[in-house]
Order: structure tokens, then C-alpha cells, then sequence
């Protein structure tokens, strides 16, 4: 059979572009995904899938179908309806935005742009991104946003291994330039979308998504910083956390750890700081909490080693077996992930390190490969420091088999007073 012609563009095919195109399709409409790795396009279109949220088995029959197709060339996309921006804004090394993958998108848009498209960027930012930065590049095209083109902002909201709240179901926010951008924005998500939530500008949609992810931050960092006092305070935060959750209204339970990772909450609070600059305001509680979360990995690293004193053992060649390197249970993602910090740190110290994870078979950068965790692998560590708590793994069978567990995830069973918890 003749595919149809795809009717939506998706730029950029990773960890939110990837499975926003199969979320289109798997809803009847036709996508062409691009990108710039050949690779990760002949993958695509040969049905398999590098993201782990997107088994092959799914996208597949999409390929098969003529429902997602993917190219390198710009060209393709000139006659989609709908072309959505899913590239990278990471932070440079000056902390600050790094908007080149984005906006050079626009421009490689700009020469192929044509009267009645939506544009929409789904790219975390900070306010006025969309406005101020995109719309000039795409108005080089001869078109005017908001009259010969649509153009409108609207976050992505991708939880990698999530299963109750999916692409799909997750409700998704649009601001448009103008009403009627809006509107055919919210018509095109409505296609695969089950619950819309339209705002009134994309400087209302841009500033939401950093505010959920600086929510999170900031929580975040009050537990670390509670960790912290509490390990000195000999109190267990873990039952402090626990019994304050009881409560039933007034607190809402987050979690200590080893440091954030991921693409969004180590990095996008830092968008808005810089943009606050602008306005001559300091964002005291955003950078703080990055200042709290950013120690997290010295601190679970300090642990570890006064663990190792508890018995008679230098940290400097000890062998000390990390598991779980992701920087989320479930998902083979390790961007920003704190697991990273600590093997650097510990080996900084002279400590052999090794690390388990199921997903994530192997750290180039680091030159390591995961191992078996079994009980030869576990006793022959002089400690096992437990990163992420990915499913699947026997935590039982850790704390009886390694002789000295640092858990920073509070899911290892006490053993014999062996287990030292964040």
C-alpha cells in the first residue's frame, strides 16, 4: 500500500522526539522525523528503536505502515503541515543557554518555510524565546508569524520509564503568538493529545515548564540539605521523611539522593536564572538549591569512605562497586546523572571502581563495562554503593552477599548493622 504523506515534521529524534513521532502515528497521523545522524534514520526506518521508552516492537509496525518515516534532509520537511522543534538547550561552559541547536534549526527552517505552517517548539527555554529568537529567524522567510505562519511554544513533558503517565496522556500546555496560533496548535495535539491546556501567550507556556522542574529542585535540595543535617544529628531521614508524610494535607514527600541528572532539572533552572539577570533580579532560592544539589555526589562519596573506616579500610585501593549508573530507576539514560560525579571522585581517591546496570552496558568516556551482579561480583567488592534503584534488582541478596553496603536510595534491608544509609 502507499503510505500516506506525513503530515507532521519532527525535528530532532531523541528522548522527546522519538516518542512524540510515535505518539502521532500510533494516533493515525503521518510523521517524517529528522535528524542529523544518519544512524539513528536508517534505525528508524528499519523499525528498531535506540530509546528504551520506545520498544521496537511499537515502532515497527509504525515504520512498516509508512506512519513514521525519518530523513537527514531539510528538504522533506517542506510540505509537512506541522513541523515541532525537539532539539537539546543545554547550559555552555559558562553555565549559560545554549540555544545554537535550536536556532540554527530555525534558520535551515526559515529557507523552506511556507504560508499556512505550524511551527511549534517544544525545546525546554527560558521566556520569550519563542517570540524574541525564533520568530525573527523564521521571518526571514518573507513570512510574518501570527498572519502567513503559525507559531507557538509548547513544553515537553517526557518522564523516560513512566508507564501511568505517557506522551499521550500527559496534559500538554500550548501558548501560542496569537490566539489563532494557539488554536491551530491545540487542533494538531488534539489529534493524539487526550487533555489540552491552552495559556495565553508562549511566555506563559515556556515560564510553566521551568517552574515545574524548579519545584522540583528546590525539594529536592531541602531534603539533600535535611540529609546532610541529619546524618550529622545521627536521625534517620528516611523515617523523618516517612512520618511527615503521614500528614494528609500541607506536605508532599520528596526524596534525598546522591545529586539530580537527567536533561531537565540539573540544567533548566539555570535558564531562568540568566534570564532574570535582564531584569536586574537575583533567583536566590534556584541557585541555592543548585548549590545544595551540586555537593550531593562529594558528600554520598565522603559517606562511602567513612564507611570503609567503620572498617579499617582506606578508601585509596579499596574496590568499591556502584550499583546503578542511569540517572533515574528503569531508564538507560546517564545524561547529568550524579553516578558519573561519584566514579569520578572516587577513583580521584584511588578506589577500583566497578558498576552494575542493566540498562546501560557499558561508560565509554569512563572506560567501564558492566558487570554481573552476582555473589561472587558482590563479595568480592570491599563496598557496594546502591545510585539508582532500578526494579528488578535482589536487594536482598546485596545486603547479604556484599560486606559493606552505602545505600543512597534507601532500599537495601538492614543487615547486621552493615548497611550505611544516606
Amino acid at each position: 500500500m502507499t503510505a500516506e504523506a506525513p503530515r507532521i515534521g519532527v525535528v530532532g529524534l531523541g528522548y522527546v522526539g522519538l516518542p512524540l513521532a510515535v505518539t502521532f502515528a500510533e494516533a493515525g497521523v503521518p510523521v517524517l522525523g529528522l535528524d542529523a545522524v544518519q544512524s539513528k534514520v536508517d534505525q528508524i526506518n528499519a523499525g528498531t528503536s535506540y530509546i528504551e521508552d520506545v520498544p521496537s516492537e511499537r515502532l515497527a509496525p509504525l515504520a512498516a505502515q509508512g506512519l513514521v518515516r525519518a530523513t537527514t534532509s531539510w528538504d522533506a520537511l517542506r510540505w509537512v503541515e506541522t513541523v515541532i522543534i525537539c532539539l537539546p538547550t543545554p547550559l555552555n561552559e559558562h553555565r549559560e543557554p545554549d540555544l545554537s541547536a535550536v536556532l540554527g534549526a530555525a534558520e535551515s527552517l526559515a529557507q523552506r518555510l511556507r504560508p499556512g505552517q505550524l511551527v511549534v517548539l517544544e525545546s525546554t527555554t527560558y521566556p520569550g524565546t519563542t517570540r524574541e529568537e525564533l520568530a525573527p529567524i523564521l521571518e526571514r522567510s518573507g513570512l510574518r508569524a501570527g498572519r502567513d505562519f503559525h507559531l507557538a511554544f509548547s513544553p515537553e513533558r517526557v518522564d523516560p520509564g513512566r508507564v501511568d503517565w505517557t506522551t499521550a496522556t500527559t496534559p500538554k500546555v500550548v501558548g501560542g503568538i496569537t490566539p489563532e496560533c494557539t488554536e491551530r496548535t491545540l487542533e494538531v495535539y488534539g489529534q493524539a493529545f487526550t487533555t489540552m491546556q491552552p495559556v495565553s501567550s508562549p511566555e506563559v507556556a515556556e515560564m510553566t515548564k521551568l517552574l515545574e522542574n524548579i519545584f522540583r529542585s528546590v525539594n529536592i535540595a531541602l531534603v539533600n540539605e535535611l540529609a546532610i543535617l541529619c546524618d550529622r544529628m545521627g536521625v534517620s531521614v528516611w523515617e523523618v521523611i516517612d512520618a511527615a508524610a503521614t500528614k494528609p494535607f500541607g506536605f508532599m514527600p520528596f526524596r534525598p539522593g546522591p545529586g539530580l541528572g537527567g536533561h531537565c532539572i540539573p540544567i533548566d533552572p539555570f535558564y531562568l536564572t540568566w534570564k532574570a539577570r535582564e531584569f536586574d533580579f537575583h533567583t536566590e532560592f534556584i541557585e541555592l538549591a543548585g548549590k545544595v544539589n551540586s555537593q550531593m555526589p562529594a558528600f554520598c562519596v565522603g559517606k562511602v569512605a567513612r564507611a570503609l573506616n567503620s572498617r579499617r579500610k582506606p578508601l585509596n585501593g579499596s574496590r568499591v562497586l556502584l550499583i546503578g549508573v542511569a540517572y533515574k530507576p528503569n531508564v538507560n539514560d546517564t545524561r547529568e546523572s550524579p553516578a558519573l560525579k561519584i566514579i569520578a571522585l572516587l577513583e580521584a581517591e584511588g578506589a577500583q571502581v566497578a558498576y552494575h546496570d542493566p540498562h546501560v552496558p557499558s561508560l565509554a568516556r569512563q572506560g567501564l563495562e558492566s558487570v554481573a551482579l552476582d555473589a561472587g561480583t558482590l563479595a568480592d567488592a570491599d563496598v557496594a554503593v546502591v545510585v539508582t534503584d532500578h526494579a528488578g534488582i535482589d536487594w536482598a541478596a546485596v545486603a547479604r552477599d556484599a560486606p559493606l553496603v552505602v545505600d543512597l536510595r534507601n532500599v537495601v534491608p538492614q543487615t547486621d548493622g552493615k548497611v550505611w544509609r544516606l
